[in-house]
């Protein structure tokens, strides 16, 4: 629950970024808890995402924007 996996994922996004990946991150829309259009993390910390309703959107955002890094957050909700 507050193990910091928001926080890691951030900072890999961040790390591929840094290495001029193109780096893509997806959420489910259900996730509202802070911002509808972010990841983040307990600490503060936001990285922007897209967010999608189902397993599926996720494709297609991948498919869309073809990155070298594609994040995940809170996949279970899928």
């Amino acid at each position: 629950m507050f193990s910091g996996k928001s926080e890691e994922l951030i900072r890999r996004l961040a790390r591929a970024g840094i290495a001029r990946q193109r780096v893509v991150a997806v959420k489910p829309a259900i996730d509202a808890r802070y911002e509808p259009t972010a990841i983040a993390s307990h600490g503060g910390r936001r990285w922007p995402c897209v967010p999608v309703a189902s397993a599926r959107d996720v494709l297609a955002v991948a498919a869309q924007h073809q990155p070298d890094v594609l994040g995940i957050e809170e996949a279970q909700f899928f």
